[in-house]
């Protein structure tokens, strides 16, 4: 299909999340017209876990134009405390994110790309997706349709869009590994702008301490046995609690003090990645974010890649009118960085794993090294480059 810069050029968006309504703002930047096409039958701004905005991902959100909207997102996390199980501290490492619960950032997205002129419609639930002539179809279960010249899947891991326009891909792996969390209130002393995160001896366990009282925090452990799709959102939180009770009755009691003050919903969720996509695009139809590269939490770069995606990919249809060639190139610069995030995100996910007393007498030694490697990881992470004035084929010409 080949596009003329005397056609109106418009975009069908698949997902309403993060990634969604960042490209859509992206794309107006350019000239074109989005509409973002989310199943829910309406915006779930309070649901879901928190979730960190590393350094990239807040350079991403200056340089989409979102810089206004950082100083009311959730809290600092300058620094990562470690601790083992007996609550001593192995290593501590700058991280310079931003903590924020994920429907507070996709409501803030999506309010400024309303303001910015893009369109939503809810209720949208994606059945398939077919190239008709120089069109794509997107075919939805209320029975109505939606054509356009171009469309993008920012629907997450489990994307219909993937599943639909690109049946024989990978599916998503589950990793044996379970995570629960939420927000609850205690009278722990703050802990600033730093989390800690405990090495249990059952489970990996992170929190941190508002100077109000609100302690976000969070439980990694391992269950080998793959969860039915939907089984953890449905389950009980005061099974959950009492799951969490179980798992880290032998770790520091600060631990015990943050489970035992939830009294509300725990978010339950199994995770997920994909090692490799073999393609992100096929024709008029492209993924990104988590239907492209889903990533585990362990580095917490989910969101901040999907913001680098938003920025890329507009740049990248700024620059060639041809949606093939240009989904074409923003996967060429894309696919290395996200496939290298990933592995890093596994090894971080391995370090997790509880172990004998042993194990974690050798974790305990080794750790800090492993950190400081990871340091090293997280400096390459954290400084991607954002150079709208750049073309596109200079980008590329310069990454090989």
């Amino acid at each position: 299909m080949t596009t003329t810069t005397n056609e109106p050029r418009r975009a069908l968006i698949i997902g309403g999340g993060i990634a969604g309504p960042a490209l859509g703002i992206a794309l107006k930047r350019v000239g074109i017209d989005a509409v973002v096409y989310e199943s829910t039958a309406t915006p779930r701004d309070a649901a879901g876990a928190f979730l960190n905005l590393a350094p990239n991902g807040l350079n991403a959100m200056r340089a989409l134009g979102f810089e206004h909207l950082i100083p009311g997102l959730g809290f600092r996390n300058d620094r990562l405390e470690f601790l083992n199980d007996a609550g001593r501290v192995l290593a501590d490492a700058p991280v310079g994110a931003i903590t924020v619960m994920r429907g507070e950032l996709s409501r803030v997205l999506r309010e400024a790309a309303i303001k910015a002129g893009v369109q939503f419609e809810f209720g949208k639930v994606l059945e398939s997706v077919t190239q008709a002539d120089a069109d794509v179809v997107a075919r939805f279960a209320d029975g109505t349709t939606a054509t356009g010249p171009m469309l993008i899947g920012t629907d997450g891991i489990h994307s219909r869009v993937r599943g639909s326009f690109f049946p024989g891909l990978p599916k998503p792996t589950y990793t044996g590994i379970i995570n629960l969390g939420g927000v609850t209130h205690t009278d722990l002393p703050t802990t600033d702008t730093t989390m800690r995160m405990i090495f249990g001896r059952r489970g990996f366990f992170g929190y941190a301490v508002h100077p109000s009282g609100d302690t976000y925090w969070f439980s990694n452990f391992a269950q080998s046995e793959e969860p039915a799709r939907g089984a953890l959102e449905e389950g009980a939180s005061a099974d959950f609690k009492a799951k969490l009770l179980a798992l880290h009755c032998d770790d520091p009691p600060e631990v015990n003090r943050i489970v035992q003050s939830v009294t509300g919903n725990i978010g339950a969720y199994a995770v997920y990645d994909i090692v490799s996509l073999p393609q992100w695009h096929c024709g008029s139809v492209c993924l990104m974010g988590d239907a492209a590269h889903a990533v585990g939490p362990h580095v917490g770069q989910g969101a901040s890649l999907a913001l680098e995606d938003a920025f890329v990919l507009a740049k990248c249809l700024r620059d060639l009118l041809n949606p093939p060639a240009a989904f074409a190139a923003f996967e060429s610069l894309r696919r290395d960085r996200a496939e290298r995030v990933l592995k890093q995100s596994r090894q971080t996910g391995q370090q997790k794993a509880p172990t004998g007393w042993l194990g974690r007498k050798m974790r305990d030694l080794v750790l800090p090294m492993f950190l400081r490697k990871g340091a090293q990881a997280a400096e390459w992470m954290y400084s991607y480059p954002f150079d709208w004035d750049e073309a596109v084929m200079q980008e590329q010409a310069r990454s090989t």
